[in-house]
């Protein structure tokens, strides 16, 4: 959520910068809800103030043994009033919490304008991608078996067998060790959320059909990210304690709502997948160092196991909901012969926090903090990467010297 004090006082600025992630904002609305909210609640504060001075009178009177059936009849309209309009300014403030829910983080000056992601900037890359018309990770390997998994669950979801699911069980692992060699704390979470949390992240209610919903109140969670900052919501954090960082391995399930038709096959797009996840909650000047120091820790990973990869500035247009700034880090592909995105890098600076009231002091003064979050990786496309950029071409897949050691076996016959 955004600060409303800053649609207040730079509106026009405000509205210009969310035109560029392609958000039109409605500051006439704001404002006559704004002034609804005004009024109803210095009305309610009126009504309040003054059924307490005729009660205390009444009070008095009675006390004296005096009935006053005129002073009676006024605290009982009063009240009527009053209940009336707290009903109206709750309607309203209700109806202006869900026109701020709506609005976008704003970009930050340092992204780069554009519409979409045709005009995101490469930053830097690692390594030579290799073209050789390699098969596909499904074709090199009847260890991903996507017929059983369709059986099972339905599309979009694979079993993976034998050393093929030792090696996303050592990619795994091999992920939390390196994010712990970067000082994330490990934890284990549950995989579902209720709405409170996935509001506070930026899901809700924004994004509700991307999310598999168990109850009224119940999802399963879409990445960690979710409950790793929703840990600190309604907390005030020791300022000594900055920068927060936490690391977590979890199942991630996404609806992939409007995505029918794009990357149907393999292990690619699915509703279940594989992800640790690495996020940082620290003090306002520090965000957009740590920023790069996140991601920094994800492409150390990816260079560890020898994948070409490009590191992507996103546009203002593709930027997601609760993103001032991101970058992307993008992993070859062989038998796509492109590079596709494995992990994302965001600060949503005070977003987040502000909807989750992340908070703490500095200097006697109480303050939001700003959380950031990346993935380290998505294990599936990590395990399509090494499967790809490893074999052979023939019939061995080469495990990276990285993982070795947690495998227990240099390569895969298939």
């Amino acid at each position: 959520m955004i600060d409303t004090n800053l649609i207040k006082s730079e509106s026009e600025k405000v509205s210009d910068r969310l035109k560029t992630k392609n958000y039109e904002l409605d500051c006439s609305s704001f404002f006559t809800l704004e002034s609804e909210r005004k009024e109803f609640q210095t009305a309610a504060e009126d009504l309040q103030a003054q059924r307490n001075l005729l009660s205390k009178d009444y009070g008095l009177l009675k006390k004296e043994g005096k009935e006053d059936a005129s002073l009676a009849k006024r605290i009982e309209e009063t009240k009527n009033e009053l209940e009336s309009c707290s009903s109206k300014l709750e309607e309203v403030q209700a109806n202006l919490k869900t026109f701020l829910l709506d609005i976008p983080n704003i970009p930050d000056t340092s992204v780069p304008n554009g519409s979409g992601e045709e005009e995101n900037l490469k930053v830097r890359s690692f390594g030579e991608p290799l073209i050789s018309g390699s098969k596909d990770h499904l074709d090199i390997t009847n260890l991903i078996d996507t017929e059983s998994a369709n059986l099972l669950a339905g599309s979009r979801f694979a079993v993976l067998v034998g050393k093929v699911a030792k090696l996303q069980r050592a990619l795994i692992t091999f992920m939390l060790d390196r994010a712990e060699a970067h000082g994330y704390v490990e934890h284990y979470l549950p995989m579902v959320a209720n709405s409170k949390s996935l509001t506070a992240t930026g899901q809700l209610p924004k994004f509700g059909d991307d999310l598999f919903q168990l109850t009224e109140d119940f999802y399963l969670i879409p990445t960690a990210e979710v409950p790793l900052t929703n840990l600190f919501r309604n907390k005030i954090i020791n300022i000594d304690n900055f920068p927060i960082k936490m690391t977590a391995h979890t199942s991630c399930f996404r609806s992939e709502a409007g995505s029918y038709g794009k990357d149907t096959r393999g292990l690619i797009r699915q509703h279940q997948f594989e992800k640790v996840e690495l996020v940082q909650i620290c003090h306002p000047d520090h965000s957009f160092e740590a920023l790069e120091n996140l991601t920094s820790h994800a492409e150390n990973i990816l260079q560890e196991l020898n994948l070409p990869y490009q590191v992507v500035e996103l546009c203002t247009g593709d930027l997601g909901f609760s993103a001032a700034k991101t970058y992307d880090l993008e992993v070859w592909i062989p038998s796509q012969e492109t590079f596709r995105e494995i992990s994302s890098c965001s600060n949503c600076t005070d977003f987040q926090s502000r909807r989750a009231k992340i908070r703490f002091k500095e200097n006697g003064v109480t303050r939001l903090a700003h959380t950031l979050n990346g993935s380290a990786l998505a294990a599936g496309r990590a395990l399509i990467a090494v499967i790809e950029n490893n074999y052979d071409q023939k019939s061995i897949i080469k495990v990276p010297e990285a993982l070795q050691d947690y495998t227990k076996f240099k390569q895969i016959e298939v």
